[in-house]
């Protein structure tokens, strides 16, 4: 499938969004595990293209691995289903060589679960198509990787999920609020270049330890979080179980504003 060009991606115009009304009033259901579901259809070498342990570009070179996933989740009556990009940026997409590709792909990715999620949506029952975006490989509070460098990596990423016609961007598993801030940082960018406005998730990883990897607790991360406006919910995923995230939880019941 050919790539859009520059000028048609960013002719995208957000459609009438009711997400967050909708939450607002009901309780929804999203499906995350895209890559554990991946890596339980246990895809070969060649459905990888070469690029062993590359779900991203699963998107490409066996589509239908991924689209199976999310029909199967769509059918189970989730409300939102996750994109295939969670490693779907610069900073991963160096380390097999297509690092000229994070548009491209996450374009793809986005359009194919879009398409997926209108073959369910309904009037009665909408469903909405999530934009994930991972933590990378580099943190930059460890000095693996520079600022700039890193919110360049993620504009890119959000680019081709906004022209993919995504509906939501979540940005997860967040382990240095640094690198959290970049890709927010990133999202705002992009959404005043292409006069865009989503709505946008942040999760952050809370570890047995009970603090993010780098050590910052779930009132330091929830402090940073809404000073962005950008952030619209704010959340919790990975690391551990439901029973180890009650007390963070309570605490965001408690005091977030999100």
């Amino acid at each position: 499938m050919p790539y859009l060009q520059k000028e048609e991606i960013f002719a995208y115009e957000k459609r009438n969004d009711t997400f967050l009304n909708r939450l607002n009033k009901n309780v929804l259901f999203a499906a995350g595990p895209i890559g554990s579901s991946i890596l339980n259809c246990n895809p070969s070498l060649e459905d990888y293209g070469g690029l062993d342990g590359c779900n991203e570009y699963l998107t490409v070179s066996k589509p239908e691995i991924v689209a199976g996933i999310q029909r199967e989740f769509y059918a189970a009556g989730c409300d939102a289903v996750d994109s295939a990009t969670f490693g779907a940026n610069k900073i991963v997409f160096a380390e097999y060589g297509i690092e000229d590709r994070v548009e491209e792909i996450n374009y793809l990715a986005a359009k194919q679960l879009t398409e997926i999620r209108d073959e369910f949506s309904t009037t009665a029952h909408p469903r909405y198509a999530f934009g994930t975006m991972g933590p990378g490989t580099k943190l930059p509070s460890l000095s693996h990787v520079d600022y700039n460098t890193l919110v360049e990596s993620y504009r890119l990423q959000t680019r081709g999920l906004i022209a993919g016609g995504i509906d939501v961007l979540k940005v997860e598993t967040c382990q240095d609020l640094l690198q959290t801030k970049a890709a927010l940082g990133a999202i705002e960018d992009v959404f005043k270049e292409t006069n865009t406005r989503l709505p946008v998730i942040a999760s952050v990883t809370i570890e047995t330890t009970g603090t993010m990897l780098l050590g910052s607790d779930i009132g330091c991360a929830l402090t940073v979080l809404e000073s962005m406006d950008i952030v619209d919910i704010i959340g919790l995923n990975c690391a551990t179980g439901p029973e180890q995230m009650v007390e963070h939880v309570r605490y965001l019941a408690q005091h977030s504003r999100r």
